[in-house]
């Protein structure tokens, strides 16, 4: 196994999801999980494929309620590839006895192989040796190629090949009682003898989609006629072609595909489009060779190298985690109105819709590829009018972006969940998780920061930054009593407290004062305040009007940002909210004991009738988010500018407070643990982000990853590598390194793109070294501490660096979780 090469030895009907999961391949435009082709969902198997944005709504009666969700569309699938012998039964692989079974994803050209031997019900042995790819050279292309040998047998092999328009919406159980039919199968039809056309419709947002597959047989490289033959039937357009194969004289199989849509650009019609895109491509290597070249340009610009003394693959994890990124987001991307969904485009949890998690991707995208993270921004600005209104819906002023997006920025948020563990549909407060609104702002000031993009920011970043401040000055009202203004009825990332004990969460839902909300609104409103200044006069004077935003309106923003409360335990640590420090301690010991996993720990609470509101215990970061999002610097300034004190030695007390009462119960969560530990516990740091990495890879959190891999986590473990571990920080417009690398690594190499300019860089324990590429750009300073360069093309910039002094003691030198609480 390379530190490119993904490898699964071995079947196990068990394990398929996790591996179709893990094994989607996709190029931004659509994505088709890692299914076996000639497999359909029945448990074992799900065979989806996904377009980028590709929604439908639908509604059902859920507990005596109308339930309306939007979902992404497990679009007609393009896999189906079978073949029997003599007339015999169809290839299945859960039919058959496996003799051996690799799977193989090479993320350095986006190639999924396939080899397996199996022996069928006659005693009959053939090898399988098949390859895939989702082409990021034409996102409009994909293909498949099956090797068939027949090992000791000769007969008559006939191939059958399809395209399934029949396919529902059932790869996530607990959506099972919700409409999943989202479909109308319009055309089925052949194009000539090796080519088959289905095209379909989604039934509420009208999406039209066309695909055609070419299905051809090789024998040594020579095009074999064979008999050809179409069926269709119920939504299935299938082609079968027949000949005769000898043994151990392979037959190749290529089917080469191609999908379009009615909302693609510079098209006819997508039937007319995907009928001449597969008439016209090459053969499966032809496509290949392009495909290779796009993914050997993308790595260029996007790898992170990572030297590693042990033998736990981390090379090869990170780089698993940058490829699912870049096939959930690739620079086919910015050719659509998409955002980042929180489980990329392979899968149907959380129905493909777009959360915070961005916050996690954006610095990665922004450092190598900044066009992409303009358009992922352009994607909130062209819902802004949705959020207006939203805003104004909820009697507040500007805009109140949704905590979950999908088409048209609505919020999406469902109004029950269904809890697996009790069996109950319960409320779903979780749009009370305004904080939504400063991620965005936030994600634009930093994109700002490191391309230096101003027309953006004149465009588009100010006008969404005001609107948020505006909403921010809006929903916060004043507390007279202690002259501070407060924010109430909120979530914070920590899902686990929607509501004060005892409170109904529909009457009574949210919390108040929830720290992290209130440090971000007041970071937004003092930003944007800060912004106004700073707009060219013209541009200003046009957007001012435009909003009909006053002098006296900025004021306002500055004051309320110098008097947001932030609550306090009386030993100074940042309380998560109002009333946290009077929670009761929750009995982790008991539960752990109990239970063993307690990840979702809401859900078995509220399958013993009792809730995580009753006490001191989070399912992520919530206050540590502001450690992730700041330096200490950053918050030194943020608390002196609110009034409070800031005492850099209640960072450490702060972390193990929180690190002790999480559950974990998001991927995200030990990524912004291992983080904000990273310079003072390093052993536990390190342990953490170890955990992060296999999240999805072990698949940490019990079947979840079948449902779609966690983008944030996967962004977020690759920007730690080069944004932590190199110290990388945009401040006062000068590049700050601060290198700082676990002990477990050696070296850490990165190209970084920062305000035009290419950046390689290096460091290892001793040395930080940065080079500039030949490229013609504005002015751009580099600083390692207190040494600073004025960067020139074409130089090199060499620091030593100064050893980390004495390092906190750490209680749990090389566990996996912190010290619990006394209950």
């Amino acid at each position: 196994m390379s530190d490119w090469t993904l490898v699964f030895d071995g079947y196990d009907p068990a394990l398929e999801g996790h591996r179709e999961a893990l094994c989607t391949l996709g190029n931004g435009y659509v994505a088709t999980r890692g299914a076996s082709p000639d497999s359909a969902a029945d448990g074992i198997h799900y065979p989806g494929t996904y377009l980028a944005g590709g929604y439908d709504r639908q509604s059902t009666e859920v507990a005596g309620r109308t339930i309306e969700n939007e979902s992404l569309v497990n679009i007609p699938n393009w896999l189906p590839l079978t073949f029997r012998a003599d007339g015999g039964p169809w290839f299945r692989l859960d039919d058959v006895e496996v003799l051996d079974y690799r799977q193989e994803l090479d993320v350095s050209r986006g190639l999924l192989r396939r080899t397996l031997r199996f022996r069928d019900d006659h005693g009959r042995t053939t090898r399988w040796a098949e390859r895939r790819l989702v082409s990021m050279a034409d996102p409009h292309l994909a293909a498949l190629s099956v090797e068939l040998t027949a090992e000791g047998w000769s007969g008559r092999l006939t191939v059958r090949s399809a395209v399934d328009g029949s396919v529902t919406n059932t790869g996530v159980p607990r959506y099972g009682d919700l409409a999943h039919e989202h479909l109308d199968v319009l055309v089925q039809d052949h194009v000539g003898a090796d080519t088959v056309l289905l095209r379909c419709r989604t039934k509420q947002s009208m999406l039209g989609i066309a695909q055609a597959a070419r299905t051809r047989l090789y024998r040594d490289a020579v095009e074999i006629g064979g008999d050809h033959e179409t069926f269709v039937v119920d939504g299935v357009v299938a082609h079968e072609v027949s000949c005769d194969i000898e043994a151990g004289a392979p037959i190749t199989v290529e089917k080469i595909v191609s999908i379009y849509t009615s909302r693609d650009r510079a098209i006819s019609e997508p039937r007319l489009e995907a009928t001449g895109a597969v008439a016209r491509a090459g053969r499966f290597d032809d496509l290949l060779a392009a495909h290779a070249l796009a993914w050997k340009e993308l790595w260029a610009a996007c790898d992170v190298q990572v030297d590693h003394r042990d033998g736990e693959k981390i090379q090869l994890k990170v780089r698993v985690h940058i490829f699912h990124l870049l096939q959930t987001a690739s620079p086919h991307t910015g050719d659509l109105d998409v955002g980042i969904p929180a489980r990329g485009w392979h899968g149907e949890a959380y129905r493909g819709h777009i959360f915070w998690d961005e916050v996690f991707v954006f610095p990665y995208l922004s450092l190598h590829l900044p066009t992409l993270s303009r358009s992922l921004l352009e994607y909130r600005y062209r819902r802004l009018p949705e959020a207006r209104r939203a805003a104004r819906a909820a009697g507040f002023a500007g805009a109140m972006f949704p905590w979950q997006s999908g088409s048209n920025g609505r919020e999406e948020n469902q109004l029950l969940h269904l809890n697996p563990v009790s069996g109950r549909w319960v409320p779903d407060n979780t749009h009370r998780q305004h904080h939504i609104n400063s991620t965005i702002a936030y994600n634009i000031w930093r994109y700002h920061q490191v391309t230096a993009d101003h027309e953006f920011m004149y465009s588009y970043g100010a006008e969404m930054l005001f609107e948020i401040a505006r909403f921010w000055a809006s929903i916060a009202h004043h507390d007279p009593g202690t002259d501070r203004y407060v924010i109430t009825g909120v979530m914070g990332p920590d899902e686990f407290h929607t509501a004060y004990p005892g409170a109904d969460p529909d009457t009574a839902g949210g919390i108040d004062n929830n720290a992290y909300t209130n440090v971000m609104a007041s970071w937004v409103l003092s930003h944007a305040a800060e912004l106004a200044d700073q707009l060219p006069a013209p541009r200003a004077r046009s957007l001012f009007e435009r909003l009909a935003l006053e002098p006296a309106e900025l004021e306002h923003w500055q004051h309320v940002s110098r008097r947001l409360r932030v609550p306090f335990h009386d030993d100074g640590i940042i309380s998560q909210f109002d009333g946290y420090g009077d929670l009761e301690e929750f009995d982790w010991t008991r539960y752990e004991r109990t239970y063993g996993d307690i990840h979702r720990l809401d859900r078995i609470l509220e399958a013993e009738g009792d809730s995580p509101n009753r006490y001191k215990a989070s399912k992520q970061a919530d206050v540590l988010m502001l450690f992730y999002l700041f330096s200490a610097e950053e918050l030194a300034l943020l608390f002196e500018q609110l009034g409070y004190p800031f005492d850099h030695d209640t960072i450490p007390r702060t972390i193990d407070y929180y690190l002790a009462r999480t559950s974990h119960g998001s991927t995200l969560s030990r990524l912004v643990h291992s983080w904000v530990l990273a310079r003072s516990k390093r052993a536990r740091s390190w342990d953490l982000f170890r955990d992060a990495l296999d999240s999805d890879l072990a698949d940490a959190q019990g079947g979840t990853t079948r449902e779609g891999i966690h983008i944030g986590a996967m962004a977020g473990t690759s920007d730690l590598v080069q944004r932590c571990y190199l110290g990388v920080e945009m401040r006062a417009n000068v590049l700050h390194f601060d290198p700082a690398l676990p002990d477990d690594i050696d070296r850490v190499a990165v190209s970084l793109r920062c305000r035009g300019h290419l950046l390689d860089v290096e460091a290892d324990h001793d040395t930080l070294t940065v080079r500039t590429r030949m490229f013609a750009s504005g002015p751009l300073a580099i600083a390692y501490r207190r040494s600073y360069r004025d960067v020139a093309a074409g130089g090199t910039f060499t620091f030593a660096l100064v050893k980390p002094g004495p390092r906190a003691v750490d209680e749990n030198p090389g566990g996996r979780t912190a010290p619990r609480p006394p209950t």
